[in-house]
């Protein structure tokens, strides 16, 4: 399918998405996350790909929501609520999507941006990154999770620090606070990435796919209550996919599984 404000590609089982409105700095504007959610869909929809990388075109990852369309949604509450739910219910769709979801944050990653990496699994950064909430910035609070995610991505005393003060992250920090996985020197960014991913491609879909969603619900629940939902999840794995029995016949003949 085409898109007008994404770009979509798959290769070795690995899908991209661009955003697509660099003269914009990506920012979330309803077409834009319109064609988001579509070709998230069609990801999804995709059973040979077995991650996604989420990044963006031009100069930056994303600058945040389209504050030019929030100037006029501001006359409607009406307008202002089905704009941040539209917003919402795709970083939800980012964060169930059925696979690993990698963001390669370059430039900026700045309050609605950081709230679409924060809905990716992991992520990686350039060193020279400039990622944070600031919305109080210009007068405004979170609309779209970051009041939610960033206490539980670096705990609640920096989280407020980043929430109160706008204060913006480097790379090698967001790391060091948890907000991503590694930095690297922008031209290197792809090599990471590679490095990533190559292990990703062999694996089995349906596999990544039950970790991932046995991960999230266990981030609510207690340890033992967490290990009953894991135990529950193992056997209806193994009830419903191929792929466990043919691990366990690859260790056993010791080959390389094929999923």
């Amino acid at each position: 399918m085409d898109y007008q404000n994404v770009k979509l590609s798959i290769d070795q089982g690995i899908a991209t998405i661009l955003l697509n409105r660099p003269d914009a700095m990506n920012a979330l504007g309803r077409e834009l996350v319109t064609d988001l959610s579509a070709a998230l869909t069609d990801v999804a929809g995709e059973d040979s790909v077995k991650a996604m990388v989420l990044r963006g075109e031009g100069r930056c990852f994303c600058a945040g929501a389209d504050l030019k369309y929030f100037q006029d949604a501001f006359q409607t509450p009406e307008a202002l609520r089905a704009y941040l739910t539209e917003i919402n219910e795709v970083i939800f769709q980012v964060e169930d999507m059925p696979i690993p979801v990698i963001a390669v944050v370059h430039g900026f990653a700045l309050a609605g941006g950081l709230e679409l990496m924060m809905a990716c699994d992991m992520a990686l950064v350039a060193d020279d990154a400039r990622i944070g909430d600031q919305h109080v910035n210009f007068g405004l609070m979170p609309g779209g999770g970051s009041t939610i995610r960033l206490p539980r991505l670096v705990g609640p005393q920096r989280a407020m620090e980043l929430l109160t003060t706008g204060r913006w992250l480097n790379g090698p920090q967001a790391v060091e606070w948890g907000l991503a996985l590694r930095s690297a020197p922008l031209d290197e960014l792809d090599e990471e990435l590679e490095k990533l991913v190559a292990p990703l491609r062999g694996k089995s879909r349906p596999g990544l796919g039950w970790i991932k969603q046995v991960t999230h619900q266990g981030r609510d629940l207690t340890v033992r209550d967490g290990s009953v939902v894991e135990q529950m999840a193992f056997a209806q794995y193994v009830a419903t996919s191929g792929h466990p029995a043919e691990g366990v016949q690859a260790f056993v003949e010791k080959r390389t599984p094929q999923f």
